[in-house]
């Protein structure tokens, strides 16, 4: 059930053109009064041949005839729309006149009981699943109506009476989401053929150009370069303090383009809010003192590397969330959202869509009442910077695998944000979190298809005695999960990858204590992937063997000749950062 309180208006009459009316669509069917201030006997245009709209609109508006003219409020029409889920039966007249009288003694604008001086109301449907009601702000002694905080006290009357007529149970908010797209944008939107309102997509490019970047020209430069038309507010001095964006194909009706302000896309997506991310040399506080955070890492220019070290980026947030107080998890969170949405933008198309769909979702888990402590989210925010500078990755290879790498620690991620979120009782974050991280797990499936099945290939072609001793260090390693591991199409994956780590010149059994120590496994929905990328991330082993064919390890022997897992182009480059 979602009550939605609407600009106040100076036209009764107007707003009862449109509840009366046959709607932009003509979708509008059966217009008739379900409740009203004085039980339904005031005129209903609807279905009374006698009466007319300018009938009821005189009704309404005679409380303002107790007041002089130049005391009328200019805006008096109240004006309020109450929506079931998709899901919900169809209620009858009777039950949207109760679910009417409820919303209106919730919100002040008539209170009832021994109140009996309200505001004059009517509440109009017109289709199955929702009911408008319109009221003028001037109660019966000529008094102005306390219906301040109308809308939470709407939606807190809401949630009761999802539960007293078994409806949908919407999630309560915390006030911190974005501004939902009005009526009149959705059905724009579908006039258009748009899968999604102006509002949303230009909220999404806006994510996705401020994903990474490092200043002000950049972030405009990628605006520009998604098509998006740009205002710059400019103050006297020269300086810049704001913009707003607009789609080029999305018009007024004066044939102007619409343009939305950052700060009405998202509240992080004003330009004080986002211009906080580029000060990648901030300041941390930890026990009260300050504490300078380690300078950027320098650029990251191929694809493959710059994955590794979001993955690294993300195994440390994951600690931070667990183990930081509520300030270091929060700025985590938020600048996860900037991860998602260069991993989305830099993707091969075959999991493009899902971790789009992922980095939309997951926008609602960055935002709560809780204040983020800047400074120890750099590694994440110069992840996602890397990620956007290094280019678009191939579907196979080092980049393909590596892809799937970062993207099953990313569910991680989201796992742990749900559950950091719901342990405070952020309701609509927490669902935003799990709901992203199902996207992420369904574009892990199209990621790492291919290069877990060569690793599978290489594990089922390792000698039985070989093959016996990685499950002999699985057992003395992990005897509770063991059994379940070989039990997984992946195990021979896994078991590999223990072959490479020890021909690499590791020791498989520290590595696997290492890496289980810190996160547990037993959520996760195939342990033995989780523990190949890993293994592969902590041993640096290339995601994707260079030589798929190749029996790793036959005599089980060490050999200190680990292939790198940094291209030579991009070590080249990068000579100081070749351990993510």
């Amino acid at each position: 059930m979602i009550p939605r309180i609407h600009n106040q208006g100076s036209s009764t009459r107007g707003l009862l053109n449109y509840l009366y009316g046959k709607g932009t669509r003509e979708e509008h069917v059966d217009p008739h009064l379900v409740a009203s201030f004085d039980y339904l006997m005031a005129p209903d245009p609807g279905r009374d041949p006698s009466a007319t709209k300018e009938d009821l609109q005189r009704l309404l508006d005679q409380p303002l005839h107790l007041l002089d003219e130049d005391q009328r409020p200019d805006q008096h029409v109240w004006h309020c729309s109450v929506r079931a889920a998709g899901t919900d039966r169809i209620l009858s007249d009777v039950e949207w006149g109760d679910i009417a009288r409820r919303i209106v003694a919730a919100t002040g604008i008539d209170p009832g009981g021994a109140d009996s001086a309200g505001c004059r109301w009517a509440a109009v449907r017109h289709a199955d699943d929702h009911i408008h009601i319109i009221a003028t702000l001037v109660r019966e002694d000529g008094r102005r109506p306390n219906h301040h905080r109308s809308g939470q006290r709407a939606q807190a009357a809401a949630r009761l009476i999802e539960t007293d007529y078994d409806l949908h149970r919407v999630t309560p908010g915390d006030g911190t989401a974005a501004k939902r797209p009005t009526s009149a944008e959705r059905h724009k939107a579908e006039r258009q053929g748009r899968e999604r309102t102006a509002r949303e997509k230009l909220r999404e490019t806006v994510r996705s150009a401020s994903a990474g970047a490092a200043s002000t020209d950049e972030f405009f430069d990628r605006l520009a370069a998604d098509g998006l038309l740009i205002r710059k507010r400019i103050a006297p001095s020269g300086d810049l303090l704001g913009y707003k964006v607009a789609l080029p194909d999305d018009r007024n009706k004066d044939d102007e383009p619409v343009f939305y302000a950052g700060s009405t896309l998202a509240p992080d997506l004003s330009l004080p809010r986002i211009r906080e991310r580029w000060s990648l040399h901030a300041v941390a506080v930890s026990d009260g003192e300050p504490e300078p955070v380690r300078p950027a890492l320098p650029p990251v220019t191929h694809p493959a590397f710059a994955r590794r070290r979001a993955a690294a980026a993300t195994w440390q947030a994951l600690l931070i969330i667990d183990h930081g107080d509520d300030g270091m998890a929060a700025a985590q969170i938020a600048a996860a959202g900037e991860v998602l949405d260069a991993l989305a933008k830099t993707s091969a198309a075959h999991n493009r869509a899902e971790l789009r769909q992922a980095a939309f979702v997951f926008e609602r888990a960055s935002r709560s009442h809780v204040r983020a402590v800047r400074g120890r989210e750099i590694a994440l925010r110069q992840a996602a910077h890397d990620l956007v500078h290094s280019g678009p990755a191939l579907g196979r290879g080092e980049d393909g695998a590596t892809t799937a790498m970062v993207i099953d620690m990313a569910v991680f991620l989201a796992i742990t944000a749900a559950n950091w979120h719901a342990k405070r009782h952020h309701s609509q974050q927490a669902a935003a979190a799990q709901q992203a991280a199902e996207h992420l797990r369904a574009a892990y499936q199209a990621a790492a298809a291919h290069p877990i099945a060569t690793l599978r290939q290489r594990g089922q072609r390792l000698l039985p005695r070989i093959r016996q001793r990685q499950a002999d260090l699985l057992h003395q390693a992990l005897p509770e999960l063991a059994e379940r591991i070989q039990a997984e199409p992946g195990w021979p994956a896994l078991a590999a990858t223990l072959a490479d780590a020890r021909q690499a010149g590791h020791d498989p059994a520290a590595l696997i204590a290492e890496t289980t120590r810190r996160r547990e496994l037993d959520t996760a929905a195939s342990i033995s992937d989780v523990l190949v990328w890993r293994l592969r991330r902590s041993a640096h082993l290339p995601a994707a063997p260079e030589n798929p064919q190749a029996t790793p390890a036959r005599d089980g022997r060490r050999t200190p000749a680990p292939t790198p897992a940094t291209p030579p182009a991009a070590r080249a480059a990068n000579p100081s950062s070749r351990r993510p």
